[in-house]
Protein backbone atom coordinates (compact mmCIF):
# COMPACT_ATOMS: atom_id res chain seq x y z
CA UNK A 1 0.00 0.00 0.00
CA UNK A 2 0.88 3.36 -0.69
CA UNK A 3 1.48 6.15 2.86
CA UNK A 4 -1.84 7.46 2.16
CA UNK A 5 -3.51 3.78 2.12
CA UNK A 6 -2.22 3.02 5.38
CA UNK A 7 -2.54 6.23 6.97
CA UNK A 8 -6.89 5.67 5.75
CA UNK A 9 -6.27 2.06 7.33
CA UNK A 10 -5.10 3.43 10.73
CA UNK A 11 -7.50 6.08 10.79
CA UNK A 12 -10.36 3.64 10.63
CA UNK A 13 -8.99 1.83 13.42
CA UNK A 14 -8.43 4.49 15.55
CA UNK A 15 -12.39 5.25 15.04
CA UNK A 16 -13.09 1.86 16.23
CA UNK A 17 -10.74 2.87 19.33
CA UNK A 18 -12.99 5.78 20.27
CA UNK A 19 -15.73 3.86 19.45
CA UNK A 20 -14.46 1.20 22.53
CA UNK A 21 -15.14 4.26 24.60
CA UNK A 22 -11.35 4.32 25.11
CA UNK A 23 -9.59 7.90 26.05
CA UNK A 24 -7.48 7.56 22.88
CA UNK A 25 -5.20 10.33 23.69
CA UNK A 26 -4.53 9.69 27.45
CA UNK A 27 -2.98 12.83 29.20
CA UNK A 28 -0.91 9.95 31.32
CA UNK A 29 1.04 7.05 30.91
CA UNK A 30 0.15 3.77 33.38
CA UNK A 31 3.77 3.54 34.03
CA UNK A 32 5.94 1.87 37.28
CA UNK A 33 8.98 1.34 35.43
CA UNK A 34 11.05 2.20 32.76
CA UNK A 35 12.57 -0.50 30.55
CA UNK A 36 15.79 0.34 30.91
CA UNK A 37 15.15 0.03 34.83
CA UNK A 38 13.95 -3.47 34.60
CA UNK A 39 16.44 -4.55 31.73
CA UNK A 40 19.28 -3.37 34.12
CA UNK A 41 18.07 -5.09 37.51
CA UNK A 42 16.47 -8.37 36.10
CA UNK A 43 17.85 -9.05 32.11
CA UNK A 44 20.54 -11.67 33.77
CA UNK A 45 18.61 -14.82 32.64
CA UNK A 46 20.54 -17.20 35.03
CA UNK A 47 20.54 -14.57 38.02
CA UNK A 48 16.44 -14.20 37.67
CA UNK A 49 15.45 -17.47 36.24
CA UNK A 50 11.47 -17.43 35.50
CA UNK A 51 10.64 -19.30 39.44
CA UNK A 52 12.83 -16.62 40.95
CA UNK A 53 11.18 -13.38 39.34
CA UNK A 54 7.43 -15.41 40.07
CA UNK A 55 8.33 -15.82 43.05
CA UNK A 56 9.04 -12.19 43.55
CA UNK A 57 5.49 -11.05 42.50
CA UNK A 58 6.77 -8.15 41.17
CA UNK A 59 3.39 -6.36 39.00
CA UNK A 60 4.59 -4.00 36.61
CA UNK A 61 3.32 -1.50 34.20
CA UNK A 62 5.47 0.03 31.39
CA UNK A 63 5.42 1.84 28.42
CA UNK A 64 6.65 1.78 24.66
CA UNK A 65 6.37 1.44 21.14
CA UNK A 66 5.06 -1.39 19.87
CA UNK A 67 7.90 -3.01 17.50
CA UNK A 68 6.99 -6.53 16.56
CA UNK A 69 3.15 -7.83 17.13
CA UNK A 70 2.18 -11.56 16.25
CA UNK A 71 -1.02 -13.66 17.00
CA UNK A 72 -0.87 -16.82 17.94
CA UNK A 73 -4.55 -18.68 18.57
CA UNK A 74 -5.56 -17.31 21.91
CA UNK A 75 -2.22 -15.47 22.58
CA UNK A 76 -0.40 -12.02 21.42
CA UNK A 77 3.16 -11.93 21.88
CA UNK A 78 4.38 -8.15 21.00
CA UNK A 79 7.75 -6.34 21.39
CA UNK A 80 8.03 -3.04 23.04
CA UNK A 81 10.39 -0.30 22.88
CA UNK A 82 11.80 2.49 24.92
CA UNK A 83 15.07 4.49 25.20
CA UNK A 84 16.73 2.02 23.01
CA UNK A 85 15.68 -1.40 25.40
CA UNK A 86 12.69 -3.67 24.76
CA UNK A 87 10.62 -6.10 26.92
CA UNK A 88 8.37 -8.49 25.25
CA UNK A 89 4.49 -8.44 26.45
CA UNK A 90 2.47 -11.36 26.32
CA UNK A 91 -1.23 -11.64 26.21
CA UNK A 92 -3.73 -14.36 27.24
CA UNK A 93 -7.01 -13.99 25.75
CA UNK A 94 -7.89 -15.76 29.61
CA UNK A 95 -5.88 -12.82 31.18
CA UNK A 96 -7.71 -9.83 29.43
CA UNK A 97 -11.05 -8.27 29.77
CA UNK A 98 -12.77 -8.65 26.52
CA UNK A 99 -12.73 -4.74 26.16
CA UNK A 100 -8.57 -5.34 26.17
CA UNK A 101 -8.89 -7.93 23.91
CA UNK A 102 -10.91 -6.26 21.39
CA UNK A 103 -7.84 -3.22 21.90
CA UNK A 104 -5.43 -5.76 20.84
CA UNK A 105 -6.98 -6.12 17.38
CA UNK A 106 -6.47 -2.46 16.39
CA UNK A 107 -3.14 -1.95 17.47
CA UNK A 108 -0.56 -1.67 14.46
CA UNK A 109 3.71 -1.63 14.54
CA UNK A 110 4.08 2.03 15.92
CA UNK A 111 1.60 2.57 18.29
CA UNK A 112 2.42 3.50 21.79
CA UNK A 113 0.30 1.21 24.81
CA UNK A 114 1.16 0.83 28.09
CA UNK A 115 1.08 -2.95 30.04
CA UNK A 116 0.66 -3.88 33.11
CA UNK A 117 1.32 -7.05 34.80
CA UNK A 118 3.77 -9.49 36.59
CA UNK A 119 7.51 -9.55 35.46
CA UNK A 120 8.44 -13.18 34.03
CA UNK A 121 10.55 -15.16 31.80
CA UNK A 122 9.70 -17.39 28.81
CA UNK A 123 10.97 -20.68 28.37
CA UNK A 124 13.37 -18.70 25.60
CA UNK A 125 14.56 -16.58 28.73
CA UNK A 126 12.81 -13.46 27.29
CA UNK A 127 12.24 -10.91 29.85
CA UNK A 128 8.43 -9.90 29.53
CA UNK A 129 5.14 -8.81 31.13
CA UNK A 130 2.33 -11.61 31.55
CA UNK A 131 -0.06 -9.20 30.97
CA UNK A 132 -3.17 -8.52 32.36
CA UNK A 133 -4.41 -4.87 31.77
CA UNK A 134 -3.72 -3.14 28.48
CA UNK A 135 -3.53 1.24 28.03
CA UNK A 136 -3.96 2.53 24.49
CA UNK A 137 -1.44 5.79 24.72
CA UNK A 138 -1.14 6.69 20.74
CA UNK A 139 -2.38 5.65 17.65
CA UNK A 140 0.68 5.82 14.91
CA UNK A 141 -0.95 6.82 11.56
CA UNK A 142 2.48 6.38 9.11
CA UNK A 143 3.81 2.63 9.37
CA UNK A 144 7.52 2.55 10.52
CA UNK A 145 10.22 2.39 8.05
CA UNK A 146 11.03 -1.19 6.64
CA UNK A 147 10.96 -3.77 9.39
CA UNK A 148 14.04 -5.87 9.01
CA UNK A 149 16.47 -3.29 7.55
CA UNK A 150 15.29 -0.24 8.96
CA UNK A 151 15.79 3.37 7.31
CA UNK A 152 18.37 3.01 5.20
CA UNK A 153 18.66 6.01 2.70
CA UNK A 154 21.04 9.07 4.71
CA UNK A 155 19.31 11.79 2.87
CA UNK A 156 16.33 10.49 5.01
CA UNK A 157 17.58 9.27 7.86
CA UNK A 158 19.55 13.33 8.92
CA UNK A 159 15.36 14.86 7.56
CA UNK A 160 14.05 12.58 10.05
CA UNK A 161 15.97 11.47 12.49
CA UNK A 162 13.46 10.62 14.77
CA UNK A 163 12.70 7.62 11.88
CA UNK A 164 16.45 6.91 12.02
CA UNK A 165 16.32 6.71 15.93
CA UNK A 166 13.22 4.31 16.39
CA UNK A 167 14.60 1.55 13.46
CA UNK A 168 18.41 1.95 13.98
CA UNK A 169 19.42 0.80 17.13
CA UNK A 170 22.91 1.80 16.95
CA UNK A 171 22.08 5.42 16.03
CA UNK A 172 19.98 5.97 19.47
CA UNK A 173 22.71 4.53 21.07
CA UNK A 174 25.21 6.98 19.42
CA UNK A 175 23.85 9.94 20.53
CA UNK A 176 23.29 8.28 24.26
CA UNK A 177 26.80 7.61 24.31
CA UNK A 178 27.39 11.60 22.90
CA UNK A 179 24.91 12.64 25.73
CA UNK A 180 27.56 10.86 28.21
CA UNK A 181 30.94 12.05 26.66
CA UNK A 182 29.64 15.34 27.11
CA UNK A 183 28.94 14.80 30.79
CA UNK A 184 32.07 13.16 31.31
CA UNK A 185 33.78 15.99 30.23
CA UNK A 186 31.84 18.57 32.14
CA UNK A 187 32.55 16.47 35.37
CA UNK A 188 36.59 16.48 34.15
CA UNK A 189 36.31 20.42 34.17
CA UNK A 190 34.49 20.69 37.92
CA UNK A 191 36.87 18.30 39.48
CA UNK A 192 39.77 20.33 38.09
CA UNK A 193 38.14 23.05 39.61
CA UNK A 194 36.69 25.23 36.41
CA UNK A 195 33.16 27.13 36.57
CA UNK A 196 31.01 27.32 33.82
CA UNK A 197 29.20 30.06 32.15
CA UNK A 198 27.37 31.46 29.88
CA UNK A 199 28.34 34.28 27.66
CA UNK A 200 25.87 35.72 24.68
CA UNK A 201 24.91 34.03 21.20
CA UNK A 202 24.16 36.71 19.79
CA UNK A 203 27.26 39.57 19.90
CA UNK A 204 27.32 43.39 18.61
CA UNK A 205 30.61 42.14 17.17
CA UNK A 206 31.48 38.54 16.13
CA UNK A 207 35.35 38.05 17.22
CA UNK A 208 37.36 34.95 18.85
CA UNK A 209 37.73 33.29 15.32
CA UNK A 210 38.63 34.04 11.81
CA UNK A 211 35.46 33.23 9.97
CA UNK A 212 32.12 34.60 8.38
CA UNK A 213 29.32 34.97 11.01
CA UNK A 214 25.60 34.61 10.62
CA UNK A 215 23.85 38.36 10.97
CA UNK A 216 20.73 38.74 12.44
CA UNK A 217 18.49 42.01 13.93
CA UNK A 218 17.77 43.53 16.61
CA UNK A 219 14.54 45.43 16.02
CA UNK A 220 13.35 47.04 19.19
CA UNK A 221 17.18 48.48 18.86
CA UNK A 222 17.48 48.87 15.20
CA UNK A 223 20.84 47.26 15.11
CA UNK A 224 22.31 44.65 12.77
CA UNK A 225 24.23 41.87 15.74
CA UNK A 226 25.82 38.15 14.92
CA UNK A 227 25.46 34.68 15.97
CA UNK A 228 28.80 34.18 17.51
CA UNK A 229 31.52 32.53 16.06
CA UNK A 230 33.20 31.86 19.20
CA UNK A 231 32.53 32.94 22.59
CA UNK A 232 36.51 34.02 22.91
CA UNK A 233 36.86 37.82 23.71
CA UNK A 234 33.79 37.31 26.62
CA UNK A 235 35.32 34.33 28.28
CA UNK A 236 38.24 36.42 28.56
CA UNK A 237 36.43 39.32 30.06
CA UNK A 238 35.89 36.70 32.90
CA UNK A 239 39.68 36.62 33.30
CA UNK A 240 39.98 40.00 33.61
CA UNK A 241 36.97 40.28 36.10
CA UNK A 242 38.40 37.89 38.30
CA UNK A 243 37.53 34.39 37.62
CA UNK A 244 40.70 32.06 37.88
CA UNK A 245 39.02 29.30 35.64
CA UNK A 246 36.31 29.26 33.30
CA UNK A 247 34.60 27.02 30.58
CA UNK A 248 31.12 26.76 28.42
CA UNK A 249 30.20 24.31 26.56
CA UNK A 250 27.98 25.65 23.56
CA UNK A 251 26.55 26.09 20.18
CA UNK A 252 29.28 28.46 17.81
CA UNK A 253 28.07 29.58 14.40
CA UNK A 254 29.87 29.87 11.21
CA UNK A 255 28.18 30.68 7.86
CA UNK A 256 30.79 28.70 5.99
CA UNK A 257 30.40 25.26 3.96
CA UNK A 258 29.08 21.74 4.61
CA UNK A 259 31.22 18.69 4.35
CA UNK A 260 31.62 15.34 6.77
CA UNK A 261 33.63 17.58 9.14
CA UNK A 262 31.57 21.10 9.03
CA UNK A 263 28.35 22.20 10.31
CA UNK A 264 27.24 25.46 10.03
CA UNK A 265 26.20 24.99 13.65
CA UNK A 266 28.37 22.85 16.29
CA UNK A 267 29.30 22.47 19.86
CA UNK A 268 32.73 23.44 21.15
CA UNK A 269 34.08 23.43 24.86
CA UNK A 270 36.29 26.74 25.59
CA UNK A 271 38.53 26.96 28.48
CA UNK A 272 40.85 29.48 30.09
CA UNK A 273 43.15 29.93 33.11
CA UNK A 274 44.61 32.68 34.57
CA UNK A 275 48.02 32.21 34.96
CA UNK A 276 48.31 28.83 32.99
CA UNK A 277 50.30 28.53 29.35
CA UNK A 278 50.45 26.42 26.46
CA UNK A 279 52.16 23.36 28.14
CA UNK A 280 49.52 23.42 30.97
CA UNK A 281 47.08 23.52 27.63
CA UNK A 282 48.67 20.69 26.79
CA UNK A 283 48.76 18.39 30.15
CA UNK A 284 45.14 19.36 30.29
CA UNK A 285 44.23 18.19 27.13
CA UNK A 286 46.03 15.41 27.33
CA UNK A 287 43.82 14.04 30.90
CA UNK A 288 40.97 14.92 29.70
CA UNK A 289 40.79 12.86 26.68
CA UNK A 290 42.19 10.03 28.04
CA UNK A 291 39.97 10.37 31.52
CA UNK A 292 36.75 10.49 28.79
CA UNK A 293 37.79 7.77 26.81
CA UNK A 294 38.39 5.41 29.90
CA UNK A 295 35.34 6.73 31.84
CA UNK A 296 33.04 6.58 29.14
CA UNK A 297 34.12 4.40 26.13
CA UNK A 298 35.90 1.34 28.79
CA UNK A 299 39.38 2.08 26.92
CA UNK A 300 41.99 4.46 25.70
CA UNK A 301 42.07 2.26 22.76
CA UNK A 302 39.56 3.08 20.15
CA UNK A 303 38.77 2.00 16.52
CA UNK A 304 38.58 4.97 13.84
CA UNK A 305 37.94 3.25 10.42
CA UNK A 306 40.30 0.46 10.21
CA UNK A 307 42.78 2.04 12.79
CA UNK A 308 43.07 2.12 15.96
CA UNK A 309 43.95 5.62 17.87
CA UNK A 310 45.23 5.44 21.05
CA UNK A 311 44.05 8.49 23.56
CA UNK A 312 46.78 7.26 26.12
CA UNK A 313 48.86 10.46 27.13
CA UNK A 314 51.47 11.96 26.33
CA UNK A 315 50.36 12.84 22.98
CA UNK A 316 53.02 13.47 20.23
CA UNK A 317 54.32 17.18 19.70
CA UNK A 318 55.31 18.71 16.71
CA UNK A 319 56.43 22.32 15.61
CA UNK A 320 54.57 23.04 12.18
CA UNK A 321 57.73 22.94 9.99
CA UNK A 322 58.87 19.88 11.59
CA UNK A 323 55.32 18.23 10.36
CA UNK A 324 55.49 19.65 6.78
CA UNK A 325 59.28 18.29 6.60
CA UNK A 326 58.48 14.93 7.92
CA UNK A 327 54.67 14.16 6.04
CA UNK A 328 55.81 15.68 2.59
CA UNK A 329 59.55 14.76 3.07
CA UNK A 330 60.29 17.68 2.39
CA UNK A 331 64.37 19.30 3.74
CA UNK A 332 63.73 21.12 6.41
CA UNK A 333 66.01 23.95 6.02
CA UNK A 334 63.79 24.66 2.86
CA UNK A 335 61.29 25.71 5.27
CA UNK A 336 63.44 28.33 6.42
CA UNK A 337 63.72 31.03 3.45
CA UNK A 338 60.89 32.87 1.99
CA UNK A 339 61.71 31.96 -1.52
CA UNK A 340 62.00 28.31 -0.68
CA UNK A 341 58.66 28.65 1.02
CA UNK A 342 57.17 30.37 -2.32
CA UNK A 343 58.62 27.51 -4.67
CA UNK A 344 57.62 24.68 -2.68
CA UNK A 345 53.89 26.40 -2.45
CA UNK A 346 53.94 26.55 -6.16
CA UNK A 347 54.90 23.04 -6.35
CA UNK A 348 51.99 21.93 -4.97
CA UNK A 349 49.46 24.37 -7.00
CA UNK A 350 48.75 26.57 -3.86
CA UNK A 351 46.64 29.34 -4.72
CA UNK A 352 47.51 33.22 -5.03
CA UNK A 353 51.16 32.27 -3.86
CA UNK A 354 52.53 36.03 -4.91
CA UNK A 355 49.60 37.45 -2.93
CA UNK A 356 50.41 35.84 0.73
CA UNK A 357 52.59 35.98 3.53
CA UNK A 358 55.61 33.35 4.00
CA UNK A 359 53.25 32.35 7.14
CA UNK A 360 50.38 32.29 5.40
CA UNK A 361 52.07 29.74 2.86
CA UNK A 362 53.57 27.49 5.51
CA UNK A 363 49.73 26.82 6.74
CA UNK A 364 49.01 25.98 3.04
CA UNK A 365 52.04 23.82 3.02
CA UNK A 366 50.93 22.15 6.39
CA UNK A 367 47.05 21.18 5.54
CA UNK A 368 48.68 19.77 2.04
CA UNK A 369 51.18 17.77 3.39
CA UNK A 370 50.75 16.54 6.81
CA UNK A 371 47.36 17.52 8.45
CA UNK A 372 44.92 14.24 6.79
CA UNK A 373 47.91 12.38 7.94
CA UNK A 374 47.83 13.07 11.73
CA UNK A 375 45.79 9.97 12.40
CA UNK A 376 47.48 9.57 16.26
CA UNK A 377 46.92 12.32 18.73
CA UNK A 378 49.26 14.87 18.15
CA UNK A 379 50.08 18.58 19.04
CA UNK A 380 51.35 20.86 16.30
CA UNK A 381 53.07 24.16 17.79
CA UNK A 382 55.06 27.13 16.74
CA UNK A 383 52.33 28.50 14.49
CA UNK A 384 53.00 31.75 12.08
CA UNK A 385 51.88 34.79 13.77
CA UNK A 386 49.33 35.73 10.60
CA UNK A 387 47.60 32.61 11.67
CA UNK A 388 47.05 33.75 15.24
CA UNK A 389 45.75 37.15 15.91
CA UNK A 390 44.87 36.09 19.62
CA UNK A 391 48.24 35.02 20.56
CA UNK A 392 51.74 35.33 22.27
CA UNK A 393 54.74 35.26 20.02
CA UNK A 394 57.46 32.71 20.84
CA UNK A 395 60.03 33.68 22.92
CA UNK A 396 62.89 35.14 20.75
CA UNK A 397 60.82 34.98 17.78
CA UNK A 398 58.25 37.29 16.80
CA UNK A 399 57.20 35.87 14.09
CA UNK A 400 55.79 32.61 15.53
CA UNK A 401 53.20 32.48 18.33
CA UNK A 402 52.39 29.95 21.25
CA UNK A 403 49.90 28.08 20.00
CA UNK A 404 48.89 24.41 19.33
CA UNK A 405 46.19 23.10 17.01
CA UNK A 406 45.61 18.95 18.08
CA UNK A 407 44.69 16.85 15.06
CA UNK A 408 43.51 13.35 15.64
CA UNK A 409 42.14 11.19 13.08
CA UNK A 410 43.19 13.78 10.28
CA UNK A 411 40.91 16.56 11.36
CA UNK A 412 41.68 18.76 13.91
CA UNK A 413 40.04 18.65 17.26
CA UNK A 414 41.46 21.37 20.07
CA UNK A 415 42.90 25.09 19.40
CA UNK A 416 44.76 26.85 22.03
CA UNK A 417 46.97 29.74 22.65
CA UNK A 418 49.25 31.45 25.41
CA UNK A 419 46.78 34.31 24.93
CA UNK A 420 48.61 37.59 24.14
CA UNK A 421 48.12 39.72 27.50
CA UNK A 422 49.45 43.20 25.96
CA UNK A 423 46.73 45.70 25.07
CA UNK A 424 48.96 47.83 22.74
CA UNK A 425 49.99 44.52 20.80
CA UNK A 426 46.38 43.12 20.59
CA UNK A 427 45.20 46.91 18.67
CA UNK A 428 48.13 46.57 16.39
CA UNK A 429 47.02 43.43 15.70
CA UNK A 430 43.04 43.58 15.09
CA UNK A 431 44.21 46.95 12.90
CA UNK A 432 46.27 44.43 10.98
CA UNK A 433 43.11 42.52 10.89
CA UNK A 434 40.94 45.16 9.51
CA UNK A 435 43.34 45.85 6.40
CA UNK A 436 42.96 42.41 5.49
CA UNK A 437 39.05 42.78 5.39
CA UNK A 438 39.64 45.98 3.70
CA UNK A 439 41.73 44.19 1.10
CA UNK A 440 38.84 41.63 0.73
CA UNK A 441 39.16 39.39 3.59
CA UNK A 442 35.69 38.78 4.86
CA UNK A 443 36.66 36.22 7.40
CA UNK A 444 39.31 38.77 9.11
CA UNK A 445 38.21 40.03 12.49
CA UNK A 446 36.52 43.05 13.11
CA UNK A 447 37.97 45.46 16.05
CA UNK A 448 35.95 44.96 19.24
CA UNK A 449 37.01 47.91 21.68
CA UNK A 450 35.79 47.13 24.71
CA UNK A 451 37.48 43.82 24.75
CA UNK A 452 40.85 45.95 24.44
CA UNK A 453 39.56 48.27 27.06
CA UNK A 454 38.84 45.05 29.16
CA UNK A 455 42.58 44.29 28.61
CA UNK A 456 43.83 47.76 29.93
CA UNK A 457 42.19 47.23 33.17
CA UNK A 458 44.80 43.94 33.13
CA UNK A 459 44.88 40.78 31.74
CA UNK A 460 46.65 38.36 33.75
CA UNK A 461 49.46 35.50 31.60
CA UNK A 462 46.17 33.01 30.94
CA UNK A 463 46.34 29.73 28.53
CA UNK A 464 42.74 29.19 26.44
CA UNK A 465 41.94 26.20 24.82
CA UNK A 466 39.05 25.34 22.40
CA UNK A 467 37.49 21.82 21.84
CA UNK A 468 35.23 20.57 19.50
CA UNK A 469 32.37 18.22 20.86
CA UNK A 470 31.13 16.84 17.53
CA UNK A 471 34.34 16.01 16.18
CA UNK A 472 35.26 14.38 19.39
CA UNK A 473 32.16 12.01 19.51
CA UNK A 474 32.91 11.63 15.77
CA UNK A 475 36.34 9.81 16.58
CA UNK A 476 34.90 7.96 20.07
CA UNK A 477 31.91 6.24 18.23
CA UNK A 478 33.82 6.08 15.22
CA UNK A 479 31.97 8.28 12.86
CA UNK A 480 32.84 9.34 9.84
CA UNK A 481 30.72 12.28 9.29
CA UNK A 482 29.70 14.74 11.52
CA UNK A 483 26.30 14.20 10.33
CA UNK A 484 26.14 10.80 12.24
CA UNK A 485 26.64 12.56 15.96
CA UNK A 486 24.42 15.68 15.33
CA UNK A 487 20.98 14.98 16.02
CA UNK A 488 19.65 17.41 13.55
CA UNK A 489 22.49 18.59 11.06
CA UNK A 490 21.77 21.39 8.51
CA UNK A 491 20.03 20.11 5.31
CA UNK A 492 19.22 21.73 2.21
CA UNK A 493 16.10 22.19 1.48
CA UNK A 494 13.81 19.32 -0.41
CA UNK A 495 12.77 20.60 -3.80
CA UNK A 496 8.63 20.26 -4.26
CA UNK A 497 7.80 17.60 -6.78
CA UNK A 498 6.76 19.61 -9.91
CA UNK A 499 3.34 19.01 -11.71
CA UNK A 500 2.46 19.57 -15.57
CA UNK A 501 0.08 22.62 -15.32
CA UNK A 502 -3.19 21.30 -17.35
CA UNK A 503 -4.05 23.08 -20.36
Amino acid sequence: MQPNQYRDVRLEKLEKLKALGLEVWPRKAKRTHGLAELAAAYADAEAWPNERLEALGLVVSVMGRLLTIREMGKSVFAHLTENGEKIQAFFRMNDLAESDWEVLKLLDMGDFISVTGPLMRTKTGELSVRVKGVQFLSKALLPLPEKWHGLQDKEQRYRQRYLDLISNSDVLKTFQTRSRIVSAVRRFMEQQGYLEVETPMMQPIPGGATARPFTTHHNALDMDLYLRIAPELYLKRLIVGGFEKVFEINRNFRNEGLSVRHNPEFTMMEMYEAGSDLRDMMTLTENLLSTVARDVMGSEARPWGEQTISFAAPFRRLTMKDAIAEYGAIERRLLEDGDGVRALARAVHVEDVDAKTTGALLGDLFEHHAEKQLHQPTFITDYPIELSPLTKTLEGDDRFVDRFELFIGGMEIANAYSELNDPVDQLGRFQAQMDEREAGNDEAMLLDQDFITSLEHGFPPCGGEGIGIDRLVMLLTNSQSIRDVILFPLMRPTKPIETEEEE
